[in-house]
């Protein structure tokens, strides 16, 4: 690949050796996330993984994909690249962990105006870093250097997670009951969704951002930049203690999206707002841009960015190894008769 060199291409905007040089800026990062399942290296057409199967009857393998939305104009404006691939992981694990499944290996695929290799190279280890909180290998991954297309100092960042489960531990609906509980997990703060909506209210600008504010004890750029928590280990944890009936991701859409799709037919739940302490950047958003309460649990997690339903004599016990594995945990709410409704006071 040394002699791989197109004066011509290069003149269109495209450099091939920027890219073989990031490749060999991420390698470390990328390999860092290797387990033994892995069984081919960086650079090849595809990656190779070796599941580990054996204790399982019936394995069945779960996807999920993502990207990580227009929160990545606030990393171009800061010009801070280095935590926005944990976004990318956490979009697309979160996800999968709510079948009950363990992620086993993520992809991503960057697409930018200009091939920087050292910038690149920051993105992707902010990819592994979210790999190695997510327990799982990062096997390959796309760059492609797009001029005319993408701004020369901008970028599309995505990408797609596979996990795996054994059918009869799958997590469905189908044992929720009316009493069982709601137990909270806290989100690391707005997460990677409604970022539309959170550029339209401050009128987002390199200046703002980089303005201190009192109530949240740092800059508002970095509140806003604080990657999405990644809840792999404690969740499955969790599963493996406790008689887990139903689990949410808190993403876009909110409460009001999110949560009925961990129900069957039949139940609803009652939420109370009262019950944990909503962190005040949702406050701000709210109080800059005159949101109504209810737009605002429609839209952000709200300080909680993953839920799950346990039976009501577990709920102890479930806080007390979620607390024990560094999550702050609350109940929330309750499952009660209904049609899938979120009933939030």
């Amino acid at each position: 690949m040394e002699k791989s060199f197109s004066e011509s291409y290069k003149a269109a905007g495209v450099d091939v050796t920027a890219g073989y040089k990031s490749t060999e800026l991420m390698k470390k990062a990328v390999q860092a996330t290797y387990t033994n399942s892995v069984i081919s290296d960086i650079g090849g057409f595809g990656g190779l993984y070796a599941p580990q199967i054996k204790d399982m009857k019936e394995p069945i393998l779960v996807s999920g994909t993502d990207g990580v939305g227009t929160k990545l104009k606030l990393a171009f404006l800061m010009d801070k690249h280095d935590t926005i691939g944990e976004d990318c992981v956490a979009m697309c694990a979160n996800d999968v962990i709510c079948t009950g499944a363990s992620p086993m290996f993520f992809l991503d695929y960057m697409a930018l105006g200009k091939n920087i290799p050292e910038k690149v190279a920051t993105i992707v280890a902010g990819v592994a870093e979210g790999c190695k909180k997510a327990n799982c290998s990062l096997i390959g991954g796309e760059t492609a250097e797009m001029p005319g297309f993408y701004p020369i100092d901008e970028y599309d960042l995505a990408g797609f997670c596979v996990g795996v489960v054994d059918k009869k531990k799958i997590i469905d609906n189908k044992t929720i009951e009316v009493g069982d509980k709601v137990i909270g997990l806290a989100s690391s703060g707005v997460h990677s969704n409604g970022f539309s909506l959170v550029r339209k209210v401050f009128d987002i600008n390199k200046e703002n951002l980089n303005e201190y504010i009192e109530e949240l004890g740092t800059t508002l750029g970095e509140a806003l930049l604080k990657p999405t928590k990644i809840y792999v280990k404690p969740i499955l944890k969790l599963i493996k203690e406790v008689k887990v009936k139903g689990i949410s991701h808190i993403t876009g859409g909110g409460f009001y999206e999110n949560m009925p799709r961990m129900l069957r037919e039949g139940v609803a739940l009652k939420i109370d707002k009262n019950s944990y302490k909503v962190p005040a950047i949702f406050n701000l958003i709210a109080k800059k841009g005159n949101i109504p309460e209810r737009d605002m649990y429609n839209t952000f997690n709200m300080g909680i960015g993953m839920c799950v339903i346990v039976p009501e004599n577990e709920v102890e016990k479930a806080i007390k190894i979620l607390n024990e594995a560094g999550e702050e945990a609350y109940l929330i709410g309750e499952v009660i008769e209904g049609n899938k409704e979120i009933i939030i006071k």
